[in-house]
């Protein structure tokens, strides 16, 4: 299990607008371009700088690819991460405000405490 990973795709994705819009419309080959192209690259760091040993599991890369912030939730991803990212991504698919928010609070009520851990 990779959460770092799966935080650093969720973290990076959102913060490019290009990237959001790639996501929303193509998750299969966007999760497999950020793998090939960003997945290694430390942030903060001239480009050079890169790591190889981290990849995802077949399992985050599932979740990431059909858009399931339930099961990145499950897999240790920060929920903020994911909501923030996911409000980028499908508020404007709700007409009234909140809309997506109180979905994806639906679809996480099933979790009971104690949290899945999201530490990295």
């Amino acid at each position: 299990m990779s959460r770092y990973l799966l935080d650093k795709f969720l973290f990076t994705v959102d913060r490019d607008p290009e990237l959001v819009e790639r996501y929303r419309d193509d998750p299969v080959g966007t999760v497999a371009w950020w793998e090939e192209n960003l997945a290694g690259r430390l942030l903060g760091c001239p480009p050079l700088e890169a790591s190889t040993w981290q990849e995802l599991t077949t399992e985050e890369r599932e979740a990431l690819t059909s858009h399931d912030y339930a099961a990145l939730f499950q897999l240790g991803a920060h929920p903020f991460l994911t909501l923030t990212l996911f409000i980028a991504m499908f508020e404007r698919d709700y007409d009234e405000p909140l809309g997506f928010q109180l979905a994806y609070a639906a679809k996480l009520a099933h979790f009971s405490l104690p949290y899945p851990d999201i530490t990295t």
